[in-house]
């Protein structure tokens, strides 16, 4: 099998699943206890998934180059040279495929549902693609340009079109269904809220096919009579105390609540605890009684949902954060490694030990990462769990340190972690060592909604550290600036403004530095 079924884990251990009570201990080491049967979960490995949004995006780009392909070839085997005017072809080729890809996405055919099914889904190609050259045809007609275009090059484009059409759908098809079998398409889902809204909602949501979900338990603070231990044969694994904690240790990707909009108080106190994990959050919305327009609802098959949370870039922007990352950091990694190696010897000549620094700190999602950065302190002074901040005239400090620390020169060998390791981004919140505190209280006791900002990869640089909110975090308030610029971020991500941040980075250092020792 691609993929487990909690129900298949009760069978096998059914006494772990019926007793919410018989909680143990933590094998990654946490102090938080889980149901045995989120341990087990939780340990399991966990496939790469492709996400959906990308399948479709690719399958629109091989429909176009089958069009563009297979009109040009035509083009070239047989009008090629025997023309004088090129002009209705160059026009109609481009046109056909943006058109196609319109007729497509107007028949539905770029679902992942639509995508397994080929006998369904070839006829209604067959049938967007024969409308879209009688239009062409008509188009033709009232243009009076019929006899400026080749018929046989129309009939052996649309011929070649559509054969190339299917060919790519039938490849595309059988590579869904692989994927599908192998649990690489599936979105693991928890459910909030028990009793019989939940057991209402896990009945409509299985009766939907190819959405994709693979439920992994339910999760409710009430532990009387409205929410039982089973809910339609799913386990309740624990409290959204322990969601929180389950999401860190295991892929999660959506959370669905089953509690009525009525239940506001509840509802608010819930999602204060779960906006920090970067994954979907959606309201269930198959049993209200009010009833908004259908546009308002997003749908899981046909179960409709308010969105209350998406998981910032997502999808495609991953893949483009992922590439702007390995081609500006590998091409900063060559352009900066004289600066880099002139540090390293300056280090090496100031005093004994090794010239890179390892240090544990948070990562995406609260994962556990190892930074790199130049030493800048004496050795046998080093401070590896960041117990305690580097201040003004720090006598920890090396004289070369306090240069590479002004200057942040010290931070560059995170070029590493950003190009070879991929735990860091260029852009991005700053990952703050484990045990950093302000004003002798962790950052988390200090900020609500403190891990937020782990939703997305940390990074070199970031919006925070442009705008002056760089170096020690001494007080309250700077942790708190830091944290509400990053959060700026996340919510507001792009390309344009990575780009931006990377350029005005170099300026801030010169200019606002007051807090870097």
């Amino acid at each position: 099998m691609g993929a487990f079924d909690v129900r298949d884990l009760i069978k096998v251990d059914a006494a772990a699943a019926a007793t919410s009570e018989a909680f143990g201990p933590s094998k990654s080491g946490a102090t938080r206890a889980f149901h045995p049967l989120a341990e087990r979960i939780a340990a399991m490995p966990v496939k790469p998934t492709l996400s959906p949004v990308m399948i479709e995006g690719f399958v629109r780009l091989f429909d176009v180059l089958a069009v563009v392909g297979v009109g040009g070839l035509v083009y070239w085997l047989y009008v090629a040279g025997n023309i004088d005017n090129t002009l209705p072809y160059q026009v109609t080729i481009p046109a056909l495929a943006i058109g196609a890809l319109a007729s497509f996405q107007a028949l539905q055919l770029y679902h992942v549902g639509a995508l397994r099914n080929f006998v369904a889904m070839a006829v209604r190609l067959v049938t967007g693609w024969t409308t879209l050259f009688m239009i062409a045809l008509a188009t033709f007609f009232f243009l009076k340009i019929g006899d400026q275009v080749s018929r046989i090059w129309l009939v052996g484009f649309y011929a070649g079109g559509l054969a190339a059409l299917l060919g790519e759908r039938l490849v595309v098809t059988l590579s869904v269904r692989q994927l599908t079998r192998s649990g690489r398409l599936e979105r693991r889902t928890a459910i909030v809220g028990g009793g019989e809204a939940g057991e209402a909602l896990i009945h409509a949501l299985e009766a939907q096919r190819d959405t994709g979900l693979r439920v992994c338990g339910v999760f409710d603070d009430r532990n009387d009579d409205r929410s039982p231990d089973l809910v339609a044969g799913y386990p309740k694994l624990g409290t959204i105390d322990d969601l929180v904690e389950f999401a860190r240790r295991t892929k999660l990707d959506l959370v669905i609540f089953t509690l009525p909009i009525s239940a506001e108080a509840r509802l608010l106190t819930m999602l204060r605890k779960l906006w920090v994990l970067p994954i979907d959050i959606r309201l269930s919305a198959h049993m209200s009684k009010l009833r908004f327009r259908p546009r308002s609802y997003s749908y899981i098959g046909a179960v409709p949902v308010l969105d209350v949370f998406d998981r910032p870039i997502a999808d495609w922007d991953i893949v483009v954060k992922f590439v702007f990352d390995k081609i500006v950091g590998t091409l900063a990694l060559i352009a900066l490694a004289p600066l880099m190696l002139a540090t390293a010897i300056a280090i090496k000549l100031d005093s004994k030990g090794p010239i890179l620094f390892k240090q544990k700190r948070y990562g995406f999602n609260n994962e556990l990462i190892e930074v790199l950065k130049f030493r800048s302190l004496y050795h046998e002074m080093s401070d590896f769990a960041a117990a305690k901040q580097v201040t003004k005239d720090d006598p920890r400090v090396t004289r070369v340190g306090r240069f590479i620390r002004k200057t942040s020169i010290d931070e560059l060998p995170q070029l590493l972690n950003v190009v070879l390791k991929g735990d860091l981004s260029l852009v991005g919140p700053r990952p703050h060592a484990i045990h950093a505190t302000a004003s002798n209280r962790a950052y988390e006791q200090v900020v609500d909604g403190y891990f937020a900002r782990h939703k997305v990869k940390p990074g070199i640089t970031g919006w925070a550290q442009v705008n002056g909110w760089r170096g020690e975090t001494d007080t309250e308030d700077k942790i708190q600036r830091r944290v509400e610029h990053d959060l700026y971020y996340i919510e507001n991500w792009s390309v344009l403004l990575d780009l931006y941040i990377l350029v005005k980075t170099p300026l801030s250092l010169l200019t606002k530095n007051e807090n870097a020792y």
